[in-house]
Protein backbone atom coordinates (compact mmCIF):
# COMPACT_ATOMS: atom_id res chain seq x y z
CA UNK A 1 0.00 0.00 0.00
CA UNK A 2 1.67 3.40 -1.36
CA UNK A 3 1.95 6.13 1.96
CA UNK A 4 -0.70 8.65 0.93
CA UNK A 5 0.54 12.38 2.93
CA UNK A 6 -1.86 14.11 5.88
CA UNK A 7 -1.51 16.81 7.62
CA UNK A 8 -4.17 16.66 10.40
CA UNK A 9 -5.85 14.37 12.81
CA UNK A 10 -9.56 14.71 13.13
CA UNK A 11 -11.65 13.04 16.25
CA UNK A 12 -14.96 12.72 15.49
CA UNK A 13 -17.85 12.19 17.59
CA UNK A 14 -21.32 11.89 19.14
CA UNK A 15 -21.45 15.26 20.96
CA UNK A 16 -23.56 16.20 24.00
CA UNK A 17 -25.25 19.36 26.22
CA UNK A 18 -23.32 21.21 28.47
CA UNK A 19 -25.76 23.00 29.95
CA UNK A 20 -28.97 22.91 30.39
CA UNK A 21 -30.18 25.24 28.14
CA UNK A 22 -28.35 23.17 25.21
CA UNK A 23 -30.60 20.02 26.29
CA UNK A 24 -33.12 20.66 23.87
CA UNK A 25 -31.38 22.08 20.88
CA UNK A 26 -28.80 18.85 21.16
CA UNK A 27 -31.82 16.53 21.12
CA UNK A 28 -33.79 17.85 18.15
CA UNK A 29 -30.01 17.73 16.18
CA UNK A 30 -30.48 14.36 17.11
CA UNK A 31 -33.59 13.31 16.15
CA UNK A 32 -34.14 15.65 12.93
CA UNK A 33 -35.28 13.70 10.19
CA UNK A 34 -37.14 11.13 12.50
CA UNK A 35 -40.32 10.27 13.43
CA UNK A 36 -40.14 10.69 17.19
CA UNK A 37 -43.16 11.97 19.44
CA UNK A 38 -41.79 15.49 21.03
CA UNK A 39 -42.96 13.85 23.96
CA UNK A 40 -40.27 11.06 24.43
CA UNK A 41 -37.60 13.58 23.80
CA UNK A 42 -38.76 15.78 26.73
CA UNK A 43 -38.60 12.40 28.35
CA UNK A 44 -34.85 12.03 27.72
CA UNK A 45 -34.57 15.47 28.14
CA UNK A 46 -34.86 14.55 31.93
CA UNK A 47 -32.53 12.02 31.80
CA UNK A 48 -29.87 15.38 31.13
CA UNK A 49 -31.39 17.32 33.32
CA UNK A 50 -30.73 14.91 36.38
CA UNK A 51 -26.71 15.93 35.40
CA UNK A 52 -28.26 19.58 35.32
CA UNK A 53 -27.91 19.35 31.23
CA UNK A 54 -24.30 18.23 31.06
CA UNK A 55 -23.18 15.55 29.37
CA UNK A 56 -19.92 14.00 29.96
CA UNK A 57 -19.08 12.95 26.76
CA UNK A 58 -17.07 16.50 25.27
CA UNK A 59 -14.78 16.46 28.68
CA UNK A 60 -13.95 13.08 27.98
CA UNK A 61 -13.28 14.09 24.21
CA UNK A 62 -11.17 16.85 25.54
CA UNK A 63 -9.32 14.92 27.58
CA UNK A 64 -8.60 11.77 24.90
CA UNK A 65 -7.22 14.66 22.64
CA UNK A 66 -4.76 15.76 25.13
CA UNK A 67 -3.23 12.64 25.38
CA UNK A 68 -3.29 11.87 22.04
CA UNK A 69 -1.86 15.40 21.51
CA UNK A 70 0.90 14.45 24.00
CA UNK A 71 1.52 11.26 22.75
CA UNK A 72 1.45 12.29 19.10
CA UNK A 73 4.43 15.02 19.97
CA UNK A 74 6.25 12.62 21.57
CA UNK A 75 6.05 10.03 19.64
CA UNK A 76 5.04 11.04 16.35
CA UNK A 77 3.68 11.73 13.47
CA UNK A 78 3.07 14.94 14.86
CA UNK A 79 0.20 15.92 13.43
CA UNK A 80 -2.43 18.67 14.68
CA UNK A 81 -5.69 17.50 16.09
CA UNK A 82 -9.24 18.84 15.28
CA UNK A 83 -12.43 18.06 16.78
CA UNK A 84 -15.89 17.70 15.17
CA UNK A 85 -19.25 16.37 16.81
CA UNK A 86 -22.16 14.81 14.82
CA UNK A 87 -25.22 16.65 16.87
CA UNK A 88 -23.47 19.64 19.09
CA UNK A 89 -20.71 21.95 19.12
CA UNK A 90 -17.89 21.74 18.14
CA UNK A 91 -20.05 20.79 14.80
CA UNK A 92 -18.35 19.22 12.08
CA UNK A 93 -19.06 21.70 9.68
CA UNK A 94 -17.56 24.85 11.46
CA UNK A 95 -14.16 22.27 12.22
CA UNK A 96 -13.88 21.22 8.52
CA UNK A 97 -14.36 25.49 7.75
CA UNK A 98 -11.81 26.07 10.30
CA UNK A 99 -9.36 23.35 8.69
CA UNK A 100 -9.81 24.72 5.07
CA UNK A 101 -8.76 28.02 6.58
CA UNK A 102 -6.06 26.00 7.95
CA UNK A 103 -4.87 25.28 4.66
CA UNK A 104 -5.55 21.32 6.03
CA UNK A 105 -6.02 19.17 2.88
CA UNK A 106 -6.66 15.82 3.94
CA UNK A 107 -7.02 14.09 7.20
CA UNK A 108 -7.46 10.88 9.25
CA UNK A 109 -10.47 10.70 11.12
CA UNK A 110 -10.92 8.55 14.52
CA UNK A 111 -14.09 8.08 15.27
CA UNK A 112 -15.26 7.25 18.84
CA UNK A 113 -16.87 3.88 17.83
CA UNK A 114 -14.84 0.90 17.93
CA UNK A 115 -17.94 -1.56 16.02
CA UNK A 116 -18.91 -1.32 12.51
CA UNK A 117 -22.99 -0.22 12.38
CA UNK A 118 -24.72 2.46 10.55
CA UNK A 119 -24.81 4.29 13.68
CA UNK A 120 -21.23 3.69 14.53
CA UNK A 121 -19.99 3.69 11.17
CA UNK A 122 -21.64 4.89 8.23
CA UNK A 123 -23.70 7.51 9.37
CA UNK A 124 -20.52 9.34 10.78
CA UNK A 125 -18.95 9.05 7.39
CA UNK A 126 -22.30 10.53 6.23
CA UNK A 127 -21.98 13.35 8.58
CA UNK A 128 -18.74 13.93 7.09
CA UNK A 129 -19.30 14.07 3.61
CA UNK A 130 -22.48 16.70 4.83
CA UNK A 131 -20.47 18.97 6.41
CA UNK A 132 -18.06 18.97 3.57
CA UNK A 133 -20.90 19.90 1.57
CA UNK A 134 -21.25 22.57 3.74
CA UNK A 135 -18.34 23.93 3.97
CA UNK A 136 -17.96 23.80 -0.49
CA UNK A 137 -14.84 24.51 -2.01
CA UNK A 138 -11.60 23.90 -0.71
CA UNK A 139 -12.77 21.14 2.27
CA UNK A 140 -10.32 18.74 3.86
CA UNK A 141 -10.61 15.58 2.19
CA UNK A 142 -11.00 12.93 5.22
CA UNK A 143 -10.46 9.37 5.35
CA UNK A 144 -11.80 7.35 8.42
CA UNK A 145 -9.58 5.18 10.32
CA UNK A 146 -10.82 1.38 10.80
CA UNK A 147 -12.79 -0.69 13.32
CA UNK A 148 -10.36 -1.33 16.38
CA UNK A 149 -13.38 -3.25 18.22
CA UNK A 150 -10.18 -6.58 18.41
CA UNK A 151 -7.08 -4.44 18.88
CA UNK A 152 -5.03 -5.19 21.69
CA UNK A 153 -4.93 -1.79 22.64
CA UNK A 154 -8.65 -1.62 23.58
CA UNK A 155 -9.03 -5.49 24.24
CA UNK A 156 -6.66 -6.01 26.93
CA UNK A 157 -7.37 -2.03 28.49
CA UNK A 158 -11.21 -3.42 28.33
CA UNK A 159 -9.54 -6.73 30.50
CA UNK A 160 -7.97 -4.63 32.78
CA UNK A 161 -11.12 -2.74 33.58
CA UNK A 162 -13.09 -5.40 34.25
CA UNK A 163 -10.36 -6.83 36.85
CA UNK A 164 -10.34 -3.42 38.80
CA UNK A 165 -13.97 -3.99 39.14
CA UNK A 166 -13.20 -7.45 40.24
CA UNK A 167 -11.54 -6.24 42.75
CA UNK A 168 -14.14 -4.14 44.34
CA UNK A 169 -16.47 -7.52 45.15
CA UNK A 170 -15.27 -9.18 48.08
CA UNK A 171 -12.81 -11.90 48.23
CA UNK A 172 -15.07 -14.86 49.65
CA UNK A 173 -17.81 -14.09 46.48
CA UNK A 174 -15.55 -12.98 43.80
CA UNK A 175 -14.90 -16.27 41.83
CA UNK A 176 -18.50 -17.19 41.75
CA UNK A 177 -19.44 -12.94 40.60
CA UNK A 178 -20.55 -12.86 37.11
CA UNK A 179 -19.53 -10.56 34.79
CA UNK A 180 -22.02 -9.02 31.71
CA UNK A 181 -21.23 -6.93 28.70
CA UNK A 182 -23.12 -4.26 27.58
CA UNK A 183 -23.65 -2.75 24.35
CA UNK A 184 -26.54 0.02 22.84
CA UNK A 185 -29.15 -1.90 21.79
CA UNK A 186 -29.90 -1.24 17.74
CA UNK A 187 -32.63 -2.36 15.74
CA UNK A 188 -33.02 -5.91 14.87
CA UNK A 189 -32.94 -4.86 10.89
CA UNK A 190 -29.37 -2.57 11.64
CA UNK A 191 -28.12 -5.86 13.27
CA UNK A 192 -28.72 -8.01 10.39
CA UNK A 193 -26.96 -5.88 7.80
CA UNK A 194 -23.84 -5.30 9.62
CA UNK A 195 -21.16 -6.97 11.47
CA UNK A 196 -21.54 -5.52 14.92
CA UNK A 197 -23.06 -8.34 16.75
CA UNK A 198 -20.29 -10.35 15.72
CA UNK A 199 -18.04 -7.69 16.39
CA UNK A 200 -19.42 -7.57 20.05
CA UNK A 201 -19.61 -11.21 20.61
CA UNK A 202 -15.61 -11.11 19.54
CA UNK A 203 -14.42 -8.79 21.73
CA UNK A 204 -16.71 -10.60 24.72
CA UNK A 205 -14.66 -13.74 24.06
CA UNK A 206 -11.60 -12.29 23.80
CA UNK A 207 -11.84 -10.24 27.11
CA UNK A 208 -13.83 -12.82 28.87
CA UNK A 209 -11.09 -15.42 28.07
CA UNK A 210 -8.26 -12.65 29.52
CA UNK A 211 -10.52 -12.44 32.62
CA UNK A 212 -11.22 -15.99 33.17
CA UNK A 213 -14.47 -15.33 32.78
CA UNK A 214 -15.81 -17.80 30.11
CA UNK A 215 -19.34 -17.91 30.49
CA UNK A 216 -19.90 -14.08 30.95
CA UNK A 217 -22.94 -12.61 28.60
CA UNK A 218 -23.60 -10.03 26.30
CA UNK A 219 -26.65 -8.00 26.59
CA UNK A 220 -27.99 -4.81 25.30
CA UNK A 221 -28.60 -1.00 26.79
CA UNK A 222 -30.08 1.94 25.57
CA UNK A 223 -33.17 1.46 23.85
CA UNK A 224 -34.97 4.24 21.95
CA UNK A 225 -37.13 2.81 19.59
CA UNK A 226 -41.19 2.24 19.07
CA UNK A 227 -42.17 -0.79 20.96
CA UNK A 228 -43.07 -1.96 17.62
CA UNK A 229 -39.87 -2.06 16.18
CA UNK A 230 -37.85 -5.41 17.31
CA UNK A 231 -34.51 -4.44 18.56
CA UNK A 232 -31.65 -5.78 20.10
CA UNK A 233 -32.65 -8.19 23.41
CA UNK A 234 -32.14 -8.88 26.51
CA UNK A 235 -32.33 -5.55 28.19
CA UNK A 236 -29.38 -5.68 30.60
CA UNK A 237 -32.59 -4.21 33.65
CA UNK A 238 -34.09 -7.58 32.41
CA UNK A 239 -30.77 -9.46 32.92
CA UNK A 240 -29.96 -8.51 36.56
CA UNK A 241 -33.07 -8.91 37.89
CA UNK A 242 -33.10 -12.86 36.25
CA UNK A 243 -29.87 -13.61 37.64
CA UNK A 244 -30.55 -12.24 40.89
CA UNK A 245 -33.36 -14.47 40.89
CA UNK A 246 -31.15 -17.31 39.92
CA UNK A 247 -29.14 -16.75 43.28
CA UNK A 248 -26.43 -14.63 41.78
CA UNK A 249 -25.17 -11.84 44.24
CA UNK A 250 -22.32 -9.97 42.66
CA UNK A 251 -22.20 -8.45 38.71
CA UNK A 252 -19.99 -6.69 37.26
CA UNK A 253 -21.17 -4.56 34.13
CA UNK A 254 -18.56 -3.84 31.39
CA UNK A 255 -19.79 -1.56 28.79
CA UNK A 256 -17.91 -2.52 26.30
CA UNK A 257 -20.01 -0.85 23.58
CA UNK A 258 -18.45 2.21 24.65
CA UNK A 259 -14.93 4.28 24.78
CA UNK A 260 -16.00 6.88 27.21
CA UNK A 261 -18.35 6.79 30.49
CA UNK A 262 -20.39 9.26 28.56
CA UNK A 263 -24.94 9.78 29.43
CA UNK A 264 -25.65 6.13 27.93
CA UNK A 265 -23.09 4.91 30.38
CA UNK A 266 -24.30 7.72 33.51
CA UNK A 267 -28.11 7.12 33.04
CA UNK A 268 -28.70 3.68 32.19
CA UNK A 269 -25.97 1.56 33.77
CA UNK A 270 -25.15 4.17 36.69
CA UNK A 271 -28.57 5.06 37.09
CA UNK A 272 -31.34 2.98 35.73
CA UNK A 273 -29.62 -0.56 36.09
CA UNK A 274 -28.30 0.58 39.36
CA UNK A 275 -31.74 1.53 40.62
CA UNK A 276 -32.68 -2.08 39.61
CA UNK A 277 -30.37 -4.23 41.41
CA UNK A 278 -30.91 -2.32 44.56
CA UNK A 279 -34.24 -3.17 44.56
CA UNK A 280 -33.79 -6.84 43.94
CA UNK A 281 -30.70 -6.90 46.53
CA UNK A 282 -27.87 -7.39 44.26
CA UNK A 283 -23.92 -5.90 45.01
CA UNK A 284 -23.38 -3.93 41.21
CA UNK A 285 -19.99 -3.39 40.34
CA UNK A 286 -20.08 -1.17 36.98
CA UNK A 287 -15.79 -1.54 35.33
CA UNK A 288 -14.95 1.82 33.68
CA UNK A 289 -14.68 2.51 30.18
CA UNK A 290 -10.99 2.13 28.15
CA UNK A 291 -11.08 6.40 28.49
CA UNK A 292 -7.39 7.68 27.94
CA UNK A 293 -5.90 4.61 29.46
CA UNK A 294 -2.01 4.87 27.89
CA UNK A 295 -2.87 1.32 25.65
CA UNK A 296 -5.97 2.81 24.15
CA UNK A 297 -3.95 6.00 23.09
CA UNK A 298 -1.10 3.82 21.90
CA UNK A 299 -3.59 2.32 19.79
CA UNK A 300 -5.24 5.44 18.28
CA UNK A 301 -1.21 6.34 17.47
CA UNK A 302 -0.78 3.03 15.75
CA UNK A 303 -3.98 3.03 13.58
CA UNK A 304 -3.16 6.51 12.54
CA UNK A 305 0.99 5.02 11.68
CA UNK A 306 -0.91 2.21 9.51
CA UNK A 307 -2.17 4.92 6.97
CA UNK A 308 0.68 7.06 7.06
CA UNK A 309 3.40 4.77 7.13
CA UNK A 310 1.24 1.22 5.97
CA UNK A 311 4.95 -0.68 4.76
CA UNK A 312 6.32 -0.63 8.31
CA UNK A 313 2.82 -0.66 10.65
CA UNK A 314 1.60 -4.27 11.57
CA UNK A 315 -2.41 -3.81 11.16
CA UNK A 316 -2.74 -5.59 14.92
CA UNK A 317 -5.87 -7.53 16.02
CA UNK A 318 -6.65 -10.66 18.30
CA UNK A 319 -9.09 -13.05 18.14
CA UNK A 320 -10.12 -14.43 14.59
CA UNK A 321 -12.13 -11.65 12.80
CA UNK A 322 -8.92 -9.89 11.50
CA UNK A 323 -8.43 -6.48 10.57
CA UNK A 324 -11.62 -3.75 9.56
CA UNK A 325 -11.10 -2.78 5.80
CA UNK A 326 -9.92 1.05 5.72
CA UNK A 327 -12.72 2.34 2.87
CA UNK A 328 -16.09 1.08 2.95
CA UNK A 329 -18.32 -0.57 0.40
CA UNK A 330 -20.59 2.11 -0.91
CA UNK A 331 -23.48 -0.45 0.38
CA UNK A 332 -22.00 -1.58 3.78
CA UNK A 333 -24.16 -0.62 6.52
CA UNK A 334 -27.05 0.73 5.56
CA UNK A 335 -29.48 2.48 7.53
CA UNK A 336 -32.15 0.43 9.52
CA UNK A 337 -35.99 -0.15 8.14
CA UNK A 338 -38.10 2.23 10.70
Amino acid sequence: MAEIPYDAILVVSFGGPEGREDVIPFLENVLKGRDVPRERMLEVAEHYYLFDGVSPINEQNRQLIAALRERLASDGPDLPIYWGNRNWHPLLADTLREMRDDSIHRALAFVTSAYSSFSGCRQYRANIAAAQAQVGSGAPTVDKLRAFFNHPGFVHPVAERIRDALDQIPAERRASAEVVFTAHSVPVSMAQTSRYVDQLSEIRRLVSTAVGREDSQLVWQSRSGPPSQPWLEPDIRDHLRLRRAAGVEDVVIAPIGFISDHMEVCFDLDTQARQVADEVGLNLVRASTVGTHPDFIGMIRELILERTEPTTTPRRTLGNLGPSHDVCETDCCPAPVR
